[in-house]
């Protein structure tokens, strides 16, 4: 493989984005850039979609593979939504006042 060959891998990797939820118990999200902060009642996730907020009780971050950009989180899901560009750095800035 040369070097253009695994380029292209690695932009289809980042690019692309889904989410898969099993009877709100197991949630398995491709193309995470970062995980910004999470505890067992909310997780915030930076996609190639935009930031993640996933809301729900007894959350674990079961899986994390920074390579791929997949991460697994198991319990139960009550809401997972979109921050729109406009609210990204207002939504960073109070999760991270609330993990110092």
């Amino acid at each position: 493989m040369n070097y253009y060959e695994n380029k292209e891998t690695i932009n289809r990797v980042q690019t692309e984005h889904t989410v898969k939820l099993n009877n709100r118990r197991d949630l398995e999200i491709t193309g995470v850039k970062e995980v910004d902060s999470f505890d067992n009642e909310e997780f915030l996730l930076e996609t190639t979609m935009g930031y993640l907020i996933i809301r729900g009780q007894n959350l674990q971050l079961k899986n994390l593979d920074v390579t791929e950009g997949v991460v697994t989180i198991k319990g139960k899901i009550y809401e997972l939504s979109y921050v729109d560009e406009q609210q990204q750095e207002k939504a960073k800035g109070f999760f991270s006042k609330l993990f110092r």
